[in-house]
């Protein structure tokens, strides 16, 4: 990850632990096309990996099969953006038929979550990990991070991700979520679902 996390720690390289990394790697078949939140102590070793300030994660491309994203969880003041603009890049990739897995906070009240998890997500693991321990300019963090965190999976296997991520946590599957019916984002019938 390349920013954010300030309340926690200065630092704008939060790390996956490796055993996501691995995991994310055998959901995507052992090859990760895209990490668009890299930096020089990242172990993913995705086929193209978006470095600040060289690459903007946020900017550039997004063309690619197997997309993993390890977002900034804070605001980014340097650059103006939040994970939200994150998320918005993560569906629009999704509608391009990319496959993506997104490592984040669980934010379930949030707008993001409603407009980009909900109704674009295919399935969810809740980590188990009570403080998950990201690396953090190459050391493993021992205080670990201070939110639940999970994995969200947008893709055509859910199922597949299921199986690989139920080791991790809880995997819950959106196929047949019900959704509340909204127009322009405001929910229109509280007793009514789709």
């Amino acid at each position: 990850m390349t920013a954010g996390r300030h309340p926690v720690s200065q630092t704008k390289h939060w790390c996956t632990p490796q055993k996501y990394v691995d995991a994310v790697t055998e959901v995507f078949d052992g090859q990760i096309d895209l990490d668009p939140c890299s930096n020089e102590y990242s172990t993913v070793n995705a086929r193209v990996e978006y470095i600040l300030p060289e690459n903007d994660g946020l900017r550039d491309s997004w063309d690619y099969d197997r997309i993993y994203v390890n977002p900034p969880y804070g605001r980014d003041v340097e650059h103006g953006t939040t994970i939200a603009d994150w998320f918005v890049r993560i569906a629009d990739a999704v509608g391009r038929g990319s496959e993506v897995m997104a490592l984040v906070p669980v934010a379930t009240n949030t707008a993001h979550w409603k407009d980009f998890v909900y109704p674009v997500a295919s399935a969810i693991c809740f980590l188990y990990d009570t403080r998950l321990h990201f690396v953090i300019n190459g050391n493993e963090d021992t205080k670990g991070a201070p939110m639940s965190c999970c994995m969200i999976y947008y893709g055509d296997n859910p199922r597949k991700f299921g199986r690989v991520f139920s080791r991790y946590g809880a995997v819950v599957f959106l196929d047949d979520a019900m959704m509340p019916r909204t127009r322009n984002g405001k929910i229109i019938s509280e007793n009514t679902l789709f």
